[in-house]
């Protein structure tokens, strides 16, 4: 297997550079006591046409500021996750929430996770209809956990799927929404014209035939339509808390009931301060085929990961041995999948004072689809920036990785 390094991160003190080539601003440093932070969002691993390249960009930044604003506002890292996975939610260019992939049958069924590193708390909904937001059912559910037992002692709910995720969700405030009113012109008609070629399908092959145009068919749906899966977000806040979070409307032509690795612990996003035998706090957001990412358990395989020294081979790794070669895989010959990373810890402020500390971030993401779109921001800066990750030319999707990624120092914080 091709192993692609596509790094900008920087290595003895050399500086690093955004996509543009320019010097990224790593010494945010808090003089002024101004809310610190940082925020990473991903609009899907999959296929970003150049055509479209801007609005996944536009995105992307939004979804940053909306973060950013909510750390400059106080807000905890769970909170500012949310607002981000909200905005991405509200596109109709990503495949969650708004514009989400139809099912077979023609319905929009979501998926949903957050977690909080500082309590370890998580909330998932899968296969949810009629819900605007699916990451706000998530949230809910996480924060009514964090509450404790329910009546006569009962453990409240992490996890809800269909029909009864959806009555959770208005019986605690969350206003449905008709999926007709979430479906776009563009899902609308990729899943007309998916549909037509199933239906021709099916008249004119035998059994054997068929399955196995069927499974041609399901790759080829999901690449025409140019559909994009699972967006994310993981963020860092003043205090050193992490969170991440993950949607999606899941693969085109779904079996309805279907959920994907969004909604799995472990699978869809991680985040988990540090402590005593973990000196990093890390935060994690997949994207892919589903299937491929709950059979690995990718994100917590990854967060793992990064408690070793270097960050960037430690990703690398984890992402050639236990994603592409996986024993888990062995069956496939195309495992698609990304993920972004980061992991902080704190270290002393040598530019303020010796009882300050500073929050010193390494940010990652790799892929191994033909392209990945991510943004990223601090909150001391005055825009967030973009890329579109792509391989390489003659590298093979599903079969070579890249990784890229940056560090940056975030302001000091009293000891």
């Amino acid at each position: 297997m091709e192993k692609i390094e596509n790094s900008i991160e920087g290595k003895g003190g050399s500086p690093l550079l955004d996509e543009s080539g320019s010097a990224l601003n790593n010494s945010h440093v808090r003089r002024d006591g101004k809310a610190v932070g940082f925020v990473l969002v991903h609009a899907g691993a999959g296929y970003h046409s150049e055509s479209k390249a801007k609005e996944y960009k536009h995105v992307c930044k939004r979804a940053c500021l909306r973060a950013v604003d909510k750390l400059k506002a106080g807000a905890k890292a769970v909170e500012a996750v949310t607002a981000a996975l909200i905005e991405l939610e509200d596109s109709p260019f990503t495949n969650a929430g708004t514009g989400s992939n139809l099912n077979l049958s023609g319905e929009i069924e979501c998926d949903a996770s957050i977690m909080d590193g500082k309590s370890l708390h998580y909330g998932a909904v899968g296969a949810l209809s009629g819900i605007k937001n699916p990451v706000l059912v998530a949230r809910r559910l996480l924060s009514e956990a964090q509450k404790g037992k329910l009546s006569a002692g009962r453990i409240p709910p992490c996890f809800l799927v269909g029909r009864g995720a959806q009555q959770w969700a208005e019986n605690h405030g969350i206003p449905p929404c008709p999926s007709e009113k979430m479906a776009t012109k563009f899902s609308l008609s990729a899943y007309k014209r998916n549909k037509r070629k199933m239906e021709l399908a099916e008249k004119v092959e035998t059994e054997q035939i068929q399955a196995k145009k069927r499974r041609q068919l399901n790759e080829h749906v999901n690449n025409d339509s140019a559909c994009l899966d699972t967006v994310g977000a993981i963020v860092v806040d003043q205090e050193g808390n992490v969170a991440a979070a993950v949607s999606s409307g899941g693969l085109a032509m779904k079996h309805p009931g279907r959920v994907g690795q969004a909604a799995h612990y472990g699978c869809g996003c991680w985040a988990q301060n540090a402590c005593n035998i973990s000196p990093y706090s890390t935060a994690v957001s997949t994207s892919g085929c589903g299937e491929h990412l709950i059979r690995t358990m990718l994100a917590r395989e990854c967060s793992t990961a990064m408690q070793s020294e270097n960050a960037h081979q430690a990703l690398l790794e984890v992402m050639q041995s236990q994603f592409i070669s996986s024993p888990f895989l062995a069956s496939e010959d195309c495992v698609l999948g990304g993920v972004i990373v980061l992991r902080c810890c704190r270290c002393v402020d040598t530019q303020s004072s010796p009882n300050l500390q500073a929050l010193l971030v390494e940010f990652l993401w790799s892929h191994t689809t033909e392209s990945m779109c991510v943004g990223y921001m601090s909150a001391q800066d005055s825009k967030a920036k973009t890329h579109i990750s792509r391989l390489p030319p003659g590298a093979v999707a599903g079969q070579s990785l890249a990784i890229e990624g940056g560090v940056c120092r975030l302001g000091s914080i009293s000891d």
